[in-house]
């Protein structure tokens, strides 16, 4: 019998990102990654043949009977039918309304009931729950904090996209604490300096005692951001991704301390998987086992 394996594609805004996945080992398969950018305002066929090249170059060797597709997919989407709902976002413009499904099924002979699709964040929280830091929680969370602010919440093995981005937080909404801008804004209200990102202020915290008060103040937002989710959620285990996790044990410290303080006992962890945790938990929509 044939180890079941599946194909995990995580498309974004500029890119499309594609590997095979051993579904009993939970693991990458080695020197299947095939990445490749694309510009998401060109047309429908620039767009969809694209990402077909990619698909097919990854699938090599896998026979189209045995082909199975989990697509990890910005939104708005529709997940469940495979169309693409995205309009005035600068982005996949000449996708919008479009079946996803079928002309990804038509243009590689793979059956419908073996494509499927789940939202770019809940691919991330989904790949970790799957096989990564998150292995055995039953509700999770999960944040990428870099440019922006990724959130899915996962309750009983099934990650969601939790859309916490714009949710309102102290003056403002929770992207305006919780990404790479709030730090190069704090940074220079407190200095009068300008630094690049985040890795730039880790390189001056043994030396600079503003670079350390802002990991601090960060790591205290997002405590703060955390509770009322946490509680509301039983959610046991947190998960941290994108650029900003990097930077962890900068803020970790005064995060752990407040959510301590709190009586917040759900664990916060870094990812395992990094990059390829999406990739991962996009293929894990094709375990039969889990569907």
């Amino acid at each position: 019998m044939e180890k079941p394996v599946a194909l995990g594609v995580d498309i974004g805004g500029s890119h499309i990102t594609a590997a095979l996945v051993d579904l009993d080992t939970r693991t990458l398969i080695n020197d299947s990654i095939r990445r490749m950018p694309v510009n998401s305002q060109e047309g429908k066929e620039e767009i969809l043949g694209a990402w077909c090249d990619i698909i097919s170059q990854a699938f090599k060797g896998i026979k189209n009977g045995e082909r199975s597709l989990g697509v990890a997919m910005p939104g708005p989407f529709d997940y469940e039918e495979g169309v693409s709902l995205i309009k005035d976002q600068d982005k996949f413009q000449a996708l919008y309304n479009i079946n996803i499904k079928e002309e990804l099924s038509n243009r590689l002979d793979i059956p419908l009931e073996q494509i499927h699709f789940i939202n770019d964040a809940a691919g991330f929280l989904q790949g970790e729950v799957f096989a990564g830091a998150a292995k055995g929680n039953l509700n999770v969370l999960g944040l990428t904090l870099g440019t922006g602010l990724g959130s899915s919440i996962c309750l009983k093995y099934k990650a969601i996209d939790a859309d916490l981005w714009n949710s309102s937080f102290l003056d403002g909404i929770a992207e305006d604490y919780l990404s790479t801008r709030w730090f190069v804004k704090r940074y220079k209200q407190l200095t009068n300096k300008e630094v690049p990102g985040v890795k730039e202020l880790v390189a001056l915290v043994d030396t600079d005692y503003h670079s350390t008060r802002v990991f601090m103040e960060f790591g205290y937002n997002l405590a703060q951001f955390l509770i009322p989710i946490i509680n509301a959620n039983k959610i046991d285990s947190v998960i941290v991704g994108g650029n900003i996790s990097q930077a962890f044990d900068a803020f970790a410290p005064e995060l752990k301390a407040t959510l301590k303080g709190n009586d917040i006992q759900a664990t916060i962890k870094i990812s395992e998987l990094k990059e390829h945790a999406t990739l991962i938990g996009a293929a894990s929509c094709c375990d039969v086992t889990l569907i």
